[in-house]
């Protein structure tokens, strides 16, 4: 089994596009796709939406990813997520084997 789980940042001015960027430069990213269990860890641009951006997750285990929501990590990301102004939209999908 896996989840995948499809987050749509949505803000104003770019300002989705500077959170994936600091996600990235901060290293955040890295040591999420670092964390064991995490299969998936991509943000992509929608062609007709300058002010998202579609964060692409995916999971070994809903075990994995509770783990990774205990992580200090989302402390850091719901931060910049707050400095950005962004709204969220979630989506989870679960593929069984």
């Amino acid at each position: 089994m896996s989840l995948t789980i499809n987050i749509y940042y949505t803000g104003n001015n770019g300002s989705a596009k500077k959170f994936a960027e600091e996600m990235v430069l901060s290293g955040i990213v890295d040591r999420v796709r670092a964390e064991k269990g995490n299969q998936k860890y991509e943000y992509f641009f929608p062609m007709d939406d300058d002010e998202t951006v579609l964060l692409i997750d995916r999971w070994k285990s809903q075990e994995a990813l509770d783990e990774h929501h205990k992580s200090s990590m989302m402390k850091e990301i719901a931060e910049l997520r707050d400095k950005y102004k962004l709204h969220m939209k979630v989506e989870q999908f679960v593929e069984k084997k």
